[in-house]
Order: structure tokens, then C-alpha cells, then sequence
């Protein structure tokens, strides 16, 4: 581009230089041309060629690269001319050049004339065409009256001059609409020095007619070595800028293209005045300066009237701008979480469902995300906390997932992430990185937290809906809830047939809590040198009156379902009276009994529930057991879960009741947890007493727990005992403690009665 620049500089020099004859500056004025015909062509070619840009842009620039190349082609025939004939010794072209100049012309008019103009209703589409008639009409008497003169003799080339005046007119006035009309082909910066170029030919005819020679005025070749670089830079500017951006918009220009019409008026007035002759009488220029003047108060009045307008347009588009904020506003609110920042549930379903939609869509999964406890953070440090967790959890969601993966959070301490073009491999390893990101430790005020979360991963399926994937995920969250919490797991057909098995039992439950479908049993605890009992452990049963042959059903499978509904605590609440007041009346029924230890177990979520202490020192005065005559057995699981028990813990400790740590040995952290919890007995899971006799390494893990429990002045009691050889052998490395089927199943309160009667042992 600056080449093209410095060539029509150094043209320019040469053609003011003096001593030129006509012949020479002819022949150097078309010579010069040629290769700013190829320029513009070659420019226009390539703005042609710019991957993205609209077509209509396409069409207009392929149009102008064939009328350059026409003028190349012209141009190239008329130096070959020139240079041929010396005779030749003006400007002007040969007839192979004209129609070559004439077909270019007529392509790039009918082109600019064709592109569609950006109204709206018929209204405006007629102010549009005669705002243009009459431009063109002032215009046109402008050449008339001074470029042309078909009055003036001399001019003797005067219908040729017509003829390219026209032309220049035209395309004049075709780009000028073109520029203006708010549906430009050109960038606002290209088409500037096109319509410079079409005005400065246009003042090179108002210089001179076109016969005139050229040794004589100079200026008229330096003007079309002008007008020729302005019409090369065109194109190439175009290139360069859509390059940068293929997609561009012109604002349409209201007020200086409404301004036109008026100049062309007063134009005209203005010729209208200098082509009288002065020698007309007073009463005719009166009424032409009457004409003037009152045509011009018109005008004038007009456009007072457009700036009204046009303030007033300003207004309103200041008032839009203000709705249009409004709106945004309203739909940011509408479609996002004001908490977080994040995607609400409104905006998230919208987006799943779109990706449904899609044909032939690429796979894709959503992950729905539980923070597991969140709740405890609320209730002991405060919403305020709660809520800065929350922020801090949103922001390494984001983090963790890909740009085009779409994070929303759904609700209270549920998040959820529609992850884009993954298989459910894919999915599961981004779940993984979620949970990696999420358990770094939070720092919330004065606390540091450890939060962790549990995912359910729905794979997207054929014939799925934005419900169903919901709950698909929501499904597999609580079953990787189940499986431990602080996990993930994928949805599979037959967790919906556990869940709904699962509802089913903790509907029928709740409707047996409180009534007499549930019973104790009593397993003893027996003393492994004497074999008298030194204790029970109470287990609940549970007999449905609609189940089949009045089954009963196992713990196993009614008690997790308690704890998650949170039916254990009435559930535990009555286990609890009920075992105390059994131990009441064997007390009664044998004075040997006092001396039994009654074992409850008890679930971290008891141990939760304000005022647990309190109830449990109910229940001892109301039934007359001593404190240290029970014992009640947590899970180590229970405890580690949440730490909050450790403080029900040390009251019930206080209060003087035993606490007995179940399945001891089974979890990961529980020779830690013999320090934070104050436990009196520990109960050697029956996994360790199962293969006793054959298995040297569980034989080596009893004997650890027994001494342990001796160094820390704990008891200890061995579960699940149902061998001769398995008795001693505990005997034998020092458990006094046991119970299982070797001694006796769990028995009803009566059985139990009778089995104490002759073999109650001192403690």
C-alpha cells in the first residue's frame, strides 16, 4: 500500500517537471496508468477472496475487480496506441479504450445501483429514491451549466464530455448512496478514498475540457494519477480490515445523507444566479431573489425541524440504551444465581435441552454435585459462612471445568455441570478432578474447612429429557452418598429400582415407628473363663404386619434406610427405653442381675441431635439403671464421619455412661481416633474372629487390639465368636470378653430372663 503511494508521488513529480512535450507527457500519462489498473484489480480480487465475509460483500467486490480489469484492459490497449502512433497527441482514448471504460463503468453502476438498501416500509424507500433523484438532479445541472456549455462553440467534444460527466455522476452518486444507505459493501474507511477519487475527476472536468493539451495543464494528468491510487487503496484497505473482522455493520447515517437533498437545492440556486444575464430587469430578479430567499427559510425551517428530530432521537436512544440495561439486568437475574455468578437452574435446563436438540448430537453428561455436611457448616458457624463457601465451591467449579462445560448451581448446596462432547469414561475422569478440587481446604473466617462432595454422573442417552437426566444424576449423587460420601457413581438402569425400593421401605418404616411392629432382641455377653453372662447387647427386629408369613425383616436392610430419612432417632429413642426398662425388670427378676451391662447401639446421627445427653439421662432416672450399667457402642465410621459427636461423646462419658467403639479395626483412622474419643471399650470386629485359628495375621491383629486396650485401660469384647477353637484361642491371648452363637443367638427378653436365672456372672 505505502508502494502504491510512493508510485503515484514519483508519477506525479514527473509530470510537473518542465521541458515535456506533448507527445511524451501522452504517452507517459496512459503508460503510468497500466499498472495502477492491475493494483486495483489485484486489490480487488483479494478483498473477493476473504474467507467469512458476507456474500452480498463477495458479489460487490468481484463486480469492481471485473470493471478494473476492464480498465486494465482498456488502458493497456490505448499505450499500446499511443505508443504505436505518434500522431496521437491528446488524452483522449481510442474507441476500444471507451467501450472497455464504458463496460467496466456500467458493471460497477449496475452492481452499486443493485445492492440492497437497508429501509424499512415503502415510506421510506420513496423519501429514499427522491432524496437521490434529486441530488442527482442538482448535480446533473452543475455539469450542465460549467462542464459542459453546449452554448459555448469552442467546445466542440461537448456530447463525449456529456457522456463521461454522466458517468461520473452516476458512480458518484451510486457510491455516495452506497456509503450512506446503512447496508454498505464497503468498510466505512475503504470506501473513503473511493468517493475521494470520483470527486477529484469530477473537479478535473470543472478545471478543463478534456481537449485540452496536456503540456499545458499538467495538473490534469497529476489529478488522474490521484484518483487512480485513492481507487486502488479502496480494495486493499477493505482486505486488511476484513481479515481482521469478515462481519461488518455500517450504522446508517440519517443526518448528513437527509442533508444532501438541501445542498443540491441550494447548488442549483446558486448556478440558477450566475447564469442570468444581468441584464434582466428588476422586477424578474426580484422574484428569483424572492424565490431564493423564501426556498431557502424553507430549508432553513426544514432543517431546524431535522435537529429537533434528531434530539429528540437522542432521547429516545438514550432512554432504549437505559431499557436495553434494564433488560440485561433482568435476564442476567432471570438466568443466573446471585449468590455465585453461576448459571441458575432456568438457564441450565434451557441449556440441556438445547444440546437434546441438536441433531446428531455429540455425547455429553451431567454431573449433579451435594456438598456432603454443608449443613453442619450453616449451623455452627452461621449463613454467613455458609455463603462464602458456597462462592469459594463456584469459583473451583469453573476452575476445574473446560471452557465450553457449563457450571450452574441449582440450589442451596447443589451444584450441577453439563459437560460438552464427553462419553461417560470422560465424564467420570472430570468428576474426579472436581473432587480434587473441591477438598482442598477452605479458609472461612477464623475456620479452616474440609469440604468434600459426592457426584452422580448421568451419561446422556437417546430419548432422554432434561428431567430425566436430572434425576438420573441425582439418583447416582445418593448412591455415591451411600457408598461412603466424599465420591462419585455413574447411573446405572438398576439404581432407579433400588431407590424406588429403598422410598418404598422407608414409607412402610415410618409408618411402623411407634407402633409394636418392632421388638428387641438380646445377644449375651458372656465371661470366656466362667461362661456366665456378663452383659447383652440389644438388637432391634423389626416385623412388618402386611409382610408374608410376618417375616422379619433384617437390620441390615430397614436400619441404613432409618438413618438416611432420619427415622433412626425416634427409632433410637424408643430402642433406648425399651432396653433400659428390659434391664429393669432382670434386675428385679434376679438380684444377681445388677451387675449386667446393657449395650445399645447408637448412630451418628443420634449423637447429632440436640439434647441426645439430656434424653439419655432421662431414660436412667426414669428407669433406675445406673450410668455405668450401660454401655452405648458408635461405629468408628459415625465418628469420623462428622466431629461434632466427639462433644455428645464427653457428655455421655461425664454423665458416666460406658461408650464401646463397634467393628473396631475396620476403619482407616482408628488408631488416631483412641486419642479424640473417650471410649471405655473396644469391640473386635468379627472379620478378625472368623479365621482365627487358621490365619496367623488376624490372629496378630486380636492380639494388638487386647493389648492395646490393656495399655490404654479399656475392655474389650470379641464379636461374632461361633467355634470352640476361636473361644480359646481369644482366651488365650487374653480376651475375658465375648459373644456370638457359640454362647447364644440373640434372645427375647423372657428367654433371656430365664438364661440369667442360673448363670449370671460378677463383673
Amino acid at each position: 500500500m505505502l508502494g502504491l503511494v510512493g508510485y503515484g508521488l514519483i508519477c506525479s513529480v514527473i509530470t510537473v517537471l518542465p521541458a515535456q512535450d506533448d507527445a511524451f507527457m501522452v504517452r507517459f500519462a496512459w503508460s503510468v496508468q497500466v499498472p495502477l489498473d492491475a493494483a486495483f484489480c489485484w486489490f480487488s480480487w483479494r478483498a473477493a477472496r476473504v474467507p467469512g465475509i458476507d456474500p452480498l460483500v463477495t458479489r460487490y467486490m468481484r463486480a469492481l475487480a471485473f470493471g478494473a480489469s476492464m480498465f486494465l484492459l482498456g488502458d493497456v490497449l490505448q499505450t499500446a496506441t499511443v505508443i504505436v502512433d505518434p500522431a496521437v497527441d491528446r488524452l483522449n482514448g481510442s474507441t476500444a479504450q471507451t467501450l472497455c471504460f464504458l463496460v467496466g463503468c456500467s458493471v460497477l453502476i449496475y452492481r452499486m445501483l443493485r445492492h440492497p438498501v437497508s429501509t424499512s416500509g415503502w415510506a421510506e424507500r420513496v423519501r429514499f429514491h427522491l432524496d437521490a433523484v434529486t441530488v442527482l438532479a442538482g448535480g446533473a445541472v452543475l455539469i450542465w451549466c460549467f462542464s459542459i456549455d453546449p452554448t459555448d462553440t469552442a467546445r466542440v467534444e461537448w456530447i463525449g464530455t456529456l457522456i463521461a460527466a454522466s458517468i461520473v455522476l452516476v458512480t458518484t452518486f451510486a457510491a455516495v448512496k452506497l456509503v450512506l444507505s446503512g447496508n454498505a459493501p464497503m468498510t466505512r474507511t475503504a470506501s473513503i478514498p473511493m468517493i475521494a477519487a470520483a470527486l477529484v475527476l469530477g473537479v478535473s472536468m470543472f478545471l478543463t475540457p478534456s481537449s485540452a493539451d496536456v503540456a499545458e495543464r499538467p495538473e490534469l494528468l497529476v489529478l488522474r494519477v490521484i484518483s487512480s491510487v485513492l481507487i486502488a487503496l479502496g480494495p486493499r484497505i477493505q482486505e486488511l480490515q476484513t481479515l481482521v473482522n469478515p462481519v461488518f455493520h455500517r450504522e446508517r447515517r440519517v443526518r448528513p445523507y437527509n442533508m444532501l437533498p438541501y445542498l443540491a437545492i441550494a447548488v442549483t440556486f446558486v448556478v440558477l444566479v450566475l447564469v442570468l444575464p444581468h441584464q434582466l430587469g428588476i422586477k424578474v430578479w426580484g422574484v428569483v431573489g424572492g424565490a431564493v430567499v423564501v426556498t431557502a427559510m424553507v430549508v432553513v425551517r426544514q432543517i431546524l425541524a431535522l435537529l429537533d428530530n434528531f434530539d429528540l432521537i437522542k432521547r429516545l436512544d438514550a432512554t432504549l440504551l437505559e431499557l436495553r440495561g434494564h433488560q440485561k439486568l433482568l435476564r442476567e437475574q432471570a438466568t443466573h444465581d446471585g449468590l455465585t455468578g453461576l448459571a441458575n437452574r432456568t438457564a441450565f435446563g434451557d441449556a440441556v435441552t438445547a444440546e437434546l436438540a441438536r441433531p446428531a448430537s455429540p455425547a455429553f453428561a451431567v454431573l449433579l454435585i451435594d456438598l456432603d455436611d454443608f449443613k453442619n457448616v450453616n449451623d455452627t458457624l452461621g449463613h454467613g459462612a455458609g455463603d462464602e463457601l458456597l462462592v469459594t465451591v463456584a469459583g473451583r467449579l469453573r476452575g476445574a471445568v473446560r471452557d465450553a462445560d457449563l457450571v450452574a448451581r441449582l440450589g442451596g448446596d447443589e451444584f450441577a455441570v453439563l459437560l460438552r462432547g464427553v462419553d461417560a469414561d470422560d465424564a467420570g475422569l472430570m468428576a474426579e478432578r472436581i473432587l480434587a478440587a473441591v477438598v482442598q481446604p477452605v479458609q472461612v473466617g477464623d475456620h479452616t474447612l474440609v469440604v468434600r462432595a459426592s457426584i452422580g454422573v448421568a451419561p446422556a442417552t437417546a430419548g432422554d429429557d432434561v428431567e430425566g437426566l436430572l434425576r438420573n444424576a441425582d439418583i447416582a449423587m445418593y448412591a455415591a452418598k451411600n457408598a461412603g460420601k466424599g465420591g462419585f457413581q455413574r447411573y446405572a438402569p438398576d439404581m432407579a429400582a433400588r431407590i424406588r425400593e429403598t422410598a418404598e421401605l422407608g414409607a412402610r418404616l415410618r409408618d411402623a415407628v411407634g407402633t409394636d411392629q418392632f421388638f428387641l432382641a438380646y445377644q449375651p455377653i458372656v465371661d470366656l473363663e466362667t461362661g456366665g453372662v456378663v452383659g447383652a447387647e440389644a438388637l432391634v427386629r423389626w416385623r412388618p404386619h402386611r409382610s408374608a408369613g410376618r417375616d422379619v425383616v433384617p437390620p441390615a436392610d430397614f436400619v441404613p434406610v432409618a438413618e438416611q430419612t432420619g427415622l433412626i432417632v425416634p427409632l433410637g429413642r424408643w430402642i433406648l427405653g425399651e432396653a433400659c426398662a428390659e434391664l429393669t425388670r432382670w434386675r428385679r427378676a434376679a438380684p444377681a442381675a445388677d451387675a449386667l451391662v446393657m449395650s445399645i447401639n447408637v448412630s451418628g446421627r443420634q449423637l447429632r441431635e440436640p439434647g441426645f445427653v439430656d434424653e439419655v439421662a432421662a431414660v436412667l432416672a426414669t428407669t433406675g439403671v445406673p450410668a455405668d450399667r450401660l454401655v452405648l457402642e458408635v461405629t468408628e465410621t459415625a465418628v469420623l464421619d462428622d466431629g461434632g459427636v466427639t462433644d455428645a461423646l464427653h457428655g455421655l462419658r461425664r454423665l458416666g455412661v460406658g461408650l464401646a467403639l463397634d467393628d473396631f479395626g475396620t476403619a482407616a483412622s482408628s488408631l488416631g481416633l483412641l486419642l479424640t474419643c473417650p471410649v471405655s471399650v473396644l469391640k473386635l470386629d468379627r472379620s478378625f474372629v472368623d479365621r482365627l485359628a487358621t490365619d496367623s495375621r488376624q490372629r496378630a491383629v486380636a492380639t494388638a487390639v487386647i493389648q492395646m486396650a490393656r495399655a490404654l485401660d479399656l475392655g474389650a469384647v470379641a464379636e461374632g465368636v461361633e467355634r470352640p477353637e476361636q473361644a480359646d484361642l481369644l482366651r488365650a491371648i487374653g480376651y475375658r470378653r465375648a459373644q456370638g452363637f457359640l454362647y447364644a443367638a440373640p434372645l427375647s427378653g423372657a428367654e433371656f430372663t430365664r438364661r440369667l436365672e442360673p448363670a449370671v456372672a460378677v463383673a
